[in-house]
């Protein structure tokens, strides 16, 4: 599916997507899961998320943690008269922001497979509630927002939806195609 650009196709690919991505892991045997995640002999998978992330967990919390930063940015920004908060967490700049996925990493180190399932559920339906609150033009005309930048809303929600929940696809098909030739 091509890149959303505009509100009705943005709501399609992320329902599809986040479907295909939660049947795909319900669908993955207890074997496949089991299994850590080891990219570590694929010369073409260098980029650091091919090593931070171990299991299927750590794929859900990923996607929940930037979650959490599109629903605190988007509300607080729409809500907050005169205060503009930055997207990524206070400390780390979008130079820097593969150190602050580790620390997402590091800090639900504690948290089941099953319980980040869930999380990650309640925050796409958050995330979606959000979505179909912002008209056509504020998630796709430029300049609408001040805080968004020289982008538009929209695209901050194609990337922690459809297009992240894609990344999450990938990866989960080529662990288990290494692991399990499938």
């Amino acid at each position: 599916m091509a890149r959303p650009r505009n509100k009705a196709d943005l709501i399609v690919a992320a329902t599809e997507n986040f479907e295909k991505l939660v049947k795909m892991i319900e669908e993955m045997s207890d074997e496949e899961k089991a299994k850590d995640f080891d990219f570590s002999g694929d010369e073409k998978k260098k980029e650091a998320h091919w090593g931070r992330d171990k299991n299927v967990r750590d794929v859900l919390i990923h996607l929940w943690e930037w979650h959490k930063l599109l629903l605190r940015w988007a509300k607080n920004n729409r809500d907050l008269e005169n205060v503009k908060i930055q997207f990524l967490e206070e400390g780390y700049s979008w130079k820097t922001y593969g150190a602050m996925n580790k620390v997402f990493w590091e800090r639900n180190q504690e948290v089941s497979e099953s319980e980040a399932l869930e999380l990650v559920k309640k925050s796409h339906s958050a995330v979606m509630e959000l979505l179909e609150g912002f008209s056509e033009a504020e998630l796709f005309e430029k300049d609408v927002f001040e805080w968004v930048g020289g982008s538009v809303l929209g695209s901050y929600f194609v990337s922690n939806t459809s297009s992240h929940y894609d990344w999450a696809m990938k990866k989960l098909k080529a662990h288990k195609k290494l692991v399990f030739g499938k």
